[in-house]
């Protein structure tokens, strides 16, 4: 439903905003609706070479030789690397580095990438490709990863020490046995979930370019600029000033772009090389292999509650089919677990989840990172438990609720919680009281909850540095430009932080640029997973503009010889509230404060507090903030074929305040849309 129609009249951005909370276009909306935005794949260099991967056929399999000659003798050809080019691993977290931009020595999935071509155009690259010769030795590939776990060899990474396990994590909370044995029900199933990718609009697409300095410039499709800067010199062996990592325009990411890939190491290498700008475009089947979906998962839950419907524990074994590499995996093996402890509560809670490696193309954070295959398996027991009591399946959830200003089993501290306003929300909306269970045969309606994080209290790798930072810049025209490193990938982040500072600084939309993700200018962001970039890049740009406008203020304020707080900065204007037709525009007021304080500017920096508590959860961190959700769906189902039809969706979620109506309803709708088919 709208956002204003949850709220109505009592909308929690009130009156007082300019800005925050009205229906703006996205600021760059027009670009994109007009095809003036660049993306990638539009990037076109004077010398440009084209690049291609060669990919195994194999799922797993000992590489012997590689003959590149024939490849490297056809006409157009500038170079070919192989994985002796570029061995050094890598991996997003640094305690799981156990990928190559090509292939060393081995093969683990069918499409790992074993060389690359840089030449004058795609048509000869892809025929270069097929000049290589690979002699490989075929090993046993693991599809199944039940039988990756008892299997011991052959291990699909040498230094796993006789096992395929990725990550094991087990947790216990409470006595959970002794509560399960006591409860007055107990329900006990098994679940499983086969995997999705995401599909985004826009395919993976990287540009290198080498100055005569030696300098490199990366254009790139990706949510995080900042790890693969670090990556690449890390790879590359350079200083990290000698490179600079550039975000275009980007087609959709929802964490399949969240991990350094084989185009970016292969661009840069290929340039390095040749000395000419290079670019790799991936095609949609090589998207598809490159993967870091949401992974599959097989489920045993065991749940119980007492004769009220209260929940009194909760035990989960869970087997993750990780497929080749780390990527996230390690966060993946605790978010599955960790992050199910709300927004209902519970005594008592054990999970053990174990990651395993498969010869499949590597899953990742895909949206909801971790979370969305567990919360599955557990409606369905709430329902259950439900069920069994004679309960309603919205009130069972309400006499769980987790509740605000408190903590859950494992140690997440919650501040707001809306998720008993959701509820009543979709309930009234859906018409649950009146349909439940009075629909014609073969249609009904279900319920479920979730809760999700804003961010995690750690950066992926350990620093106590800023995880976002803003910087501003005021030229005499009265034009304010927003320096972040956030990545915005279609979720509008951008915009968001045009929002903040707008309404901070009281000026109009058109006169804020925003410059992203751009190592070179902008200040370093941790990138676009976790639910993170509103947060954490959005307080941030609260930071900075209120130390912008602290100078203004301060500034006129001395040249009206007035008390600070009678300046108001609003509609473009400063205005003195006690004499209102003293007023001058923003632009003659950045003026004056810059004559008091020189050059004018200010940056803003945003850190996760210490949250303290007892908090176990390895290096994920808690959370500073989460968001709440409930969603009413009505299904109908072919009886005889098994197909199911979405009829309708009603959901409510808890956002903290609304930063913008159209945005926060196109990505619910977008939440929807993508989480149809689980």
């Amino acid at each position: 439903m709208a956002a204003r129609d949850q709220h109505g009249t009592q909308a929690p951005w009130g009156d007082s905003f300019q800005v925050i909370g009205k229906p703006h276009p996205k600021v760059d909306g027009m670009a994109k609706a007009t095809g003036s935005a660049v993306y990638a794949d539009d990037i076109q260099l004077p010398g440009m070479l084209h690049a291609k991967l060669l990919r195994s056929p194999h799922a797993h399999a000992n590489i012997l030789s590689i003959d590149t000659s024939r490849a490297l003798e056809l006409p157009g050809v500038h170079a070919v690397i192989t994985g002796q080019d570029l061995p050094t691993r890598y991996g997003v977290i640094p305690w799981t580095m156990d990928e190559t931009a090509l292939a060393v020595d081995k093969v683990r999935f069918i499409g790992d990438p074993v060389a690359a071509v840089a030449a004058v155009d795609e048509d000869t690259a892809n025929r270069a490709v097929n000049l290589i010769q690979v002699e490989y030795e075929i090993l046993h590939a693991y599809l199944d990863p039940q039988e990756a776990l008892e299997r011991t060899e052959p291990t699909i990474h040498e230094n796993r020490k006789g096992n395929n396990v990725s990550k094991r994590v087990e947790l216990a909370f409470g006595e959970v046995d002794e509560q399960l044995v006591a409860s007055h029900v107990v329900v006990e199933g098994e679940f499983s979930f086969h995997g999705s990718t995401h599909g985004a609009i826009e395919p993976h697409c990287a540009v290198a370019q080498v100055d005569p300095k030696g300098l490199l410039t990366l254009w790139t499709a990706t949510q995080i600029s900042h790890y693969v800067h670090r990556a690449l010199a890390h790879v590359l062996d350079l200083p990290a000033h000698r490179i600079r990592v550039i975000q275009p325009n980007l087609g959709g990411a929802f964490g399949g772009k969240s991990d350094p890939f084989a185009l970016e190491f292969c661009t840069a290498k290929l340039a390095q090389i040749t000395g000419r700008p290079v670019k790799m475009l991936w095609t949609r089947e090589e998207v598809f292999y490159a993967h870091r979906g949401r992974h599959p998962m097989r489920m045993t839950y065991r749940s119980g509650a007492d004769k009220d419907g209260k929940l009194t524990g909760v035990d989960a074994k869970i087997l993750i089919d990780g497929g080749s590499y780390s990527s996230f995996g390690l966060v993946t093996t605790y978010y599955s677990g960790q992050l199910l402890t709300g927004p209902y509560a519970f005594p008592s809670y054990r999970f053990d989840s174990t990651r395993v490696f498969t010869n499949k193309p590597p899953c990742g954070p895909k949206r909801g990172h971790g979370s969305v295959q567990p919360r599955f398996a557990f409606e369905i027991q709430l329902d259950e438990i439900a069920e069994k009591l004679g309960l309603d399946p919205i009130e069972i959830r309400r006499r769980n609720n987790l509740g605000e200003h408190t903590q859950t089993v494992n140690g997440q501290r919650i501040t707001s919680n809306g998720f008993m306003q959701c509820l009543d929300k979709v309930e009234a909306a859906s018409d649950w009281k009146e349909r439940r269970g009075k629909l014609p045969f073969g249609k009904g309606l279900g319920i479920a909850g979730s809760m999700y994080i804003s961010g995690t209290n750690y950066p992926i790798y350990p620093n106590d540095m800023p995880q976002a930072g803003i910087q501003l810049k005021v030229d005499r025209s009265g034009v304010v430009t927003v320096f972040t490193g956030g990545n915005d990938i279609g979720q509008g982040s951008n915009s968001v932080v045009a929002y903040l500072v707008a309404e901070e600084l009281g000026m109009e939309l058109d006169a804020i640029r925003v410059i992203a993700a751009d190592t070179d200018l902008c200040p370093v962001d941790l990138g676009a997973y976790s639910s993170r970039v509103t947060f954490m890049v959005g307080n941030a740009a609260i930071d900075a503009a209120r130390k912008l406008r602290k100078q203004v203020v301060t500034a006129l304020a001395a040249k009206w010889e007035v008390d600070e707080k009678r300046i108001r900065l609003v509609g473009g204007h400063a205005i003195d509230l006690e004499d209102p037709e003293r007023h001058i525009p923003s632009r003659e007021a950045f003026q004056i404060a810059e004559v008091h304080f020189d050059t004018l500017g200010s940056t803003g920096s945003y850190n996760t507090p210490t949250l303290g508590g007892d908090y176990r959860g390895g290096t994920i961190g808690a959370s500073p903030a989460y968001s709440f959700t409930s969603h009413v769906v009505e299904v109908e189902v072919d009886t005889e074929t098994g197909e199911v039809r979405v009829l309708k969706v009603t959901s409510a979620q808890d956002v903290g305040r609304i930063i913008n109506e159209m945005g926060l309803e196109a990505q619910v709708e977008g939440g929807i849309v993508m989480g149809l088919g689980y």
